[in-house]
């Protein structure tokens, strides 16, 4: 279990849904390392390959809920590629799976840009509250 701080986590999540007309229901967190991940990843999703998350949707109507598989080695990793620190990126790969659970993708043409922005706004609300 990494160490983060879950009732700041829980507000903040709370916080990012509200932007998207949404409420949070259960959100379940399951971290993981990268041998489960793929694992998940195959038996779920038919792929063969690491990824930082799975999201797996729950949601009704306005309400978001969902289990969310986050391999911990790749956010290690993704961290150390792109420069950034290990909380940071776990904090990114966790809002990226509640802006799936608000209805936001990244798969289709233009997708990714829009999540990358939807993502660096949240971070930014992150850091406001932690201030």
């Amino acid at each position: 279990m990494p160490d983060i701080d879950q009732g700041r986590i829980a507000q903040w999540v709370c916080d990012v849904a509200a932007t998207y007309d949404r409420r949070v229901g259960e959100i379940n967190y399951v971290f993981v390392d990268d041998e489960r991940i793929l694992e998940v990843n195959r038996q779920f999703l038919g792929h063969d390959y690491y990824t930082d998350i799975i999201t797996f949707d729950y949601s009704q109507g306005r309400i978001i809920s969902g289990d969310l598989y986050i391999s911990l080695d790749t956010v290690a990793s993704n961290a150390e590629l792109l420069g950034s620190s290990y909380a940071r990126e776990l904090h990114r790969v966790i809002i990226h799976g509640v802006l799936h659970l608000c209805g936001i993708n990244d798969k289709g043409p233009g997708e990714r840009e829009v999540m990358e922005a939807c993502e660096d706004r949240a971070l930014a609300l992150w850091e406001r509250m932690r201030n």
